[in-house]
């Protein structure tokens, strides 16, 4: 009997888990969910609206997995800087236009990732639903991001060891929300020092909090490496497109943050 107990506590810790594997969302899109036509249609629809804003830098993120399965507070599941600059189009020809620069999951181990340039539609042909969160920082620190963008500093500060739920106060693992507040620290203070950059992190960024229970904390890494809390202490939390958005809109970093769907424009 207590074996069978064991056991049915074991794969309801598993299937309660299996969600929060999702909170990623954070890799390149392998197969698409929605219609091509509509996922470019939408990636020019944030593209115009950024550039009408007169956006250099902005920070977007997408829905990438099932809203009902993700955790209380969070909406949005990959994050990225998209930056305007000179791209190749289709045709061959050059123009103005937005690159998404990325973290995301290997597809053969999710315990590690990459950085990874693309396209807005190849962005947003990871999502589920055509749903953008948007920040766009205020002119002096886009000035701040772009030039740590298109520094050492950008790739130096990415750690390959990928956790859905990394702990934004240690370095031990990142993920696509951190490695982006990482970045921004370090446009912040003028550094590239990760030790700094954590201890400002501590200091002045709240993450959002993961409720966890202790045995979907001990099955985590049964279910899968990159769900790992062993960065973590006694309680979870992690970086998000939310708990960015708050950080900047406390210290008044943000020009605007807002969500645009294909129908309507709506500030935070």
């Amino acid at each position: 009997m207590f074996f069978k107990r064991i056991v049915t506590a074991l794969a309801l810790g598993l299937a309660t888990l299996a969600p929060m594997q999702a909170t990623a969302g954070s890799s390149a899109a392998a197969n698409p969910i929605l219609p091509r036509a509509e996922v470019a249609a939408f990636s020019n629809r944030v593209q115009r609206d950024l550039a009408a804003r007169g956006a250099n830098v902005a920070i977007v993120a997408r829905v990438g997995r099932d809203p009902s399965v993700l955790p209380e507070g969070i909406r949005y599941t990959h994050v990225a800087f998209w930056v305007y600059a000179r791209i190749t189009l289709a045709d061959g020809s050059t123009g103005m236009g937005y690159r998404a620069y990325n973290l995301y999951q290997r597809s053969g181990d999710l315990t590690r990732s990459d950085l990874v340039q693309d396209t807005p539609a190849d962005f947003f042909a990871g999502a589920h639903s055509l749903d953008a969160g948007v920040i766009i920082p205020d002119p002096r620190l886009q000035r701040k991001l772009l030039a740590v963008i298109n520094s050492p500093t950008y790739a130096a500060l990415h750690n390959p060891s990928y956790s859905v739920l990394a702990n934004p106060r240690t370095g031990q693992f990142q993920n696509c929300t951190e490695h982006t507040l990482d970045v921004l620290m370090a446009a912040l203070y003028d550094t590239r020092n990760r030790a700094q950059i954590k201890a400002n992190v501590a200091a002045h960024f709240t993450p959002q909090p993961v409720r966890l229970n202790g045995v979907q904390r001990l099955l985590a890494p049964a279910a899968s490496q990159a769900l790992t809390t062993a960065d973590h202490g006694a309680s979870v939390g992690t970086a998000t497109f939310g708990s960015i958005a708050r950080f900047m809109a406390a210290h008044d970093l943000a020009e605007v943050t807002y969500r645009i769907t294909p129908e309507r424009v709506v500030r935070f």
